[in-house]
């Protein structure tokens, strides 16, 4: 296997600049010179990138600036000795020693296993002062290799460290058989922990080191299992049940956190556990000996306990971002897959594909029809209507538009059965897409899955908790829970939210109709703002419901009211896909790829293409689409463009009475909404904000639970 490091690849007592970015941006020089990176300045985007989400600076003067990148080629560390120091946000200081260490986008598990031994050996005083005393290159290269890729001959030793998969972290001094601090007379005590971070790569391996050697010095023995990228051994269940307390040191969701079901908890971000290791094992041992300390809830699947109960549990601010990112990063699959195959009905099918056929006895659209009742053997013959393809292509169109509908009529219930899901874990799925399909079913539409995702998601944590008979507790995860939480979430939706929705609907629908005929700008305006308010919405249905209810009049205002609507819905997307063009550092790696699906989406009229973003930061996201909407809408509708087409985007130019002003309009209100939103995002934006990973991190480090918001360092 190639060297991680190379001489060419470290720079001692080097001046590399006065700030974080100017020395990452040297360190990723020195990758794509060396031939390990295709494009230097990819690298140290992806690498700044990370590091504007959480500050990679560690106690005792060390950075680690890290990130995955498709822009390296090979598995690489770049080390740099600073001459001066530089900030890069550790508590105690600026780093004079800086590793970036740059990871394939679909590293192997040898690389990332080597990569991972580095961030441990970093915990170890002696490998640091080592680093610090090298007097060349080559010696540097030669002290890494050594952490990285020991001789056969230290493998028994490491292995004397570990039993089974209740290990002390690699790297760590071997307790002693009798450690200061061991009760006299007394079992020594016992801990647990799970460490975590989105990329899996540096913080989950440091963070239990330190907790493990915290552990030692307080006489503790510490068992680890790190769900990170280079593989996960999971606790013997013995071990778990032995323990005294469990400390979740996350930054993601905990796999099958079930199995610490009753323990006491302490829980915080991986950097807490790498700067404090001492104070969270006092804290955990203080849990265990505390009748009332927050416990791990059990029962029913081991849901997630939504407000800060415990010293450095994650506060309600950040449980509720979570609840949310978890949801919208399971909801994006259904947004994409569902909008691109709608999009494609109608470039294959014609833009008529959605409407009603007059042939069906059910009132099914052409595609349902055709869908159902012809096979490639057997194409459909459409009616001579324009804008309405026959043959392979309008049977082609056909299905792709009946899957893409079929996929987003999941969204909602994904985004309220995950909502659900990241608050009581297992148990919550069941009501909160049941509660999704029902808000759907009400027109609550995304706002009400929100809401109702939270209302199950509560519902299910609090009937897990019920202390039920030891004959029936069986039966609480699999029919009490699903069937009381659903009644309670899903009979809200429909007895209290259902009808002051449709009441808001009708008003709303009244309301415009009431404006049709006055200032034409001023009514633009208005639907551009309804468009861009909830994105897919009631309050964005009711102006779409408007704007199609009037295309029967063939000709005049409803049509510009369609035209209205229909470029206003595609701005939020556009913007969005624009802002995080222009400006990546603001966005998560998983926002800049849905920002690159999010061109198509707008393209298409899917303007839930931007409910990912307003989900994550609707204060910041919402009024700037609303903004860039409001100016497309009052271009088209003063300029009287019409268009005849319910839905399509840009696939229904020849629908479009001035298809260039359209366009024009659209590309007005997209840079006036990502501009808006970019310096929302600028300005408003937390300094020490710590903005979770994302599901593509996620899936890079094999972990399928939800996305966690770190804790503030």
């Amino acid at each position: 296997m190639p060297d991680l490091i190379t001489p060419d690849l470290v720079a001692l007592d080097a001046d590399l600049g006065s700030d974080k970015s100017t020395v990452v941006r040297r360190l990723a020089g020195l990758v794509a010179g060396d031939g390990r990176a295709t494009s230097a300045d990819a690298l140290a985007e992806d690498a700044l990138a990370r590091e504007a989400q959480a500050a990679t600076g560690l106690p005792g003067g060390i950075a680690i600036p890290h990130c995955r990148s498709a822009a390296v080629t090979e598995a690489s560390l770049a080390f740099a000795r600073l001459s001066p120091r530089v900030d890069f946000g550790a508590p105690d200081g600026p780093a004079d020693l800086a590793f970036l260490i740059a990871a394939p986008a679909h590293g192997d598990a040898d690389h990332l296993t080597l990569l991972t031994a580095l961030a441990r050996a970093l915990v170890r005083p002696e490998f640091v002062t080592s680093l610090r005393a090298a007097g060349s290159e080559a010696e540097v290269v030669r002290l890494v290799q050594e952490v990285v890729a020991p001789e056969p001959a230290a493998a028994p030793a490491a292995a004397s460290a570990t039993t089974g998969a209740t290990a002390t972290s690699a790297g760590a001094t071997p307790p002693s058989t009798t450690p200061a601090g061991t009760p006299s007379g007394g079992a020594r005590r016992s801990l647990v922990v799970v460490s975590a971070c989105p990329t899996g790569i540096a913080h989950t391996y440091m963070a239990a080191d330190k907790l493990t050697a915290a552990g030692q010095a307080a006489g503790v023995d510490v068992h680890v299992e790190t769900q990170g990228s280079s593989g996960s051994t999971p606790l013997d269940p013995a071990v778990i049940r032995n323990a005294d307390a469990v400390i979740f040191a996350v930054d993601v969701g905990v796999r099958d956190r079930d199995r610490f079901a009753g323990k006491p908890l302490v829980q915080s971000g991986t950097k807490r556990a790498i700067n404090e290791p001492d104070v969270m094992v006092r804290e955990a041992l203080a849990a265990a000996d505390d009748p009332n300390a927050r416990r791990v809830p059990g029962g029913a699947g081991g849901a997630t306990e939504p407000a800060a109960a415990a010293a450095g549990s994650p506060g309600i601010g950040t449980e509720i971002r979570r609840w949310l990112l978890t949801g919208v990063s399971y909801m994006i699959p259904f947004v994409a897959a569902g909008g691109l195959l709608i999009a494609l009905g109608f470039l294959f099918g014609g833009y008529q594909i959605v409407n009603p056929d007059p042939t069906s006895a059910d009132g099914n659209s052409y595609a349902l029809n055709w869908a159902l009742n012809n096979t490639f053997f057997n194409l459909p013959t459409a009616p001579p209507t324009e804008g309405l393809n026959d043959g392979f292509l309008g049977y082609l169109g056909a299905v792709c538009t009946v899957l893409g509908q079929a996929a987003f009529g999941f969204l909602v219930p994904a985004l309220a059965g995950y909502i659900a899901y990241a608050i009581a874990d297992r148990p919550g799925i069941v009501p909160g897409f049941v509660v999704g399909a029902v808000s759907v079913t009400v027109g609550a539409g995304f706002i009400g899955g929100l809401i109702g995702g939270i209302i199950a998601g509560f519902a299910a944590l609090w009937i897990s908790r019920w202390k039920l008979p030891v004959g029936v507790r069986g039966l609480q995860p699999v029919v009490i829970i699903p069937l009381l939480a659903t009644l309670i979430s899903s009979g809200l939706m429909v007895v209290v939210l259902g009808r002051p929705l449709a009441a808001l609907l009708t008003g709303l629908g009244n309301w415009l109709n009431g404006l049709t005929g006055t200032s034409a700008i001023l009514l633009g305006i208005i639907l551009g703002l309804m468009m861009c308010f909830d994105l897919g919405g009631p309050v964005n249905k009711a102006a779409y419901v408007f704007a199609t209810t009037g295309l029967a009049a063939g000709a005049g205002a409803p049509l510009v009211i369609m035209a209205t609507v229909m470029a206003a819905g595609m701005v939020p997307p556009l913007a969005m896909a624009l802002s995080t063009a222009i400006r990546p550092k603001l966005y998560t790696p998983a926002e800049r790829d849905n920002g690159k699906a999010a061109w198509l989406l707008g393209a298409s009229f899917i303007s839930e293409g931007a409910i990912p973003f307003a989900a994550a930061d609707p204060l910041r996201v919402i009024p700037s689409m609303m903004l860039g909407g409001a100016t497309t809408g009052a271009i088209v509708a003063a300029s009287g463009i019409e268009l005849r087409a319910p839905h399509g985007g840009f696939f229904v130019f020849f629908a479009i009475s001035n298809f260039l002003l359209f366009v024009l309009a659209i590309a007005i209100g997209m840079v006036v909404g990502a501009i808006a939103v970019t310096i929302a995002k600028s300005i408003g934006r937390p300094k020490a904000e710590a903005v979770p990973e994302d599901a593509v991190d996620m899936a890079h480090a094999h972990n399928a639970a939800p996305v966690t918001q770190p804790a503030r360092a």
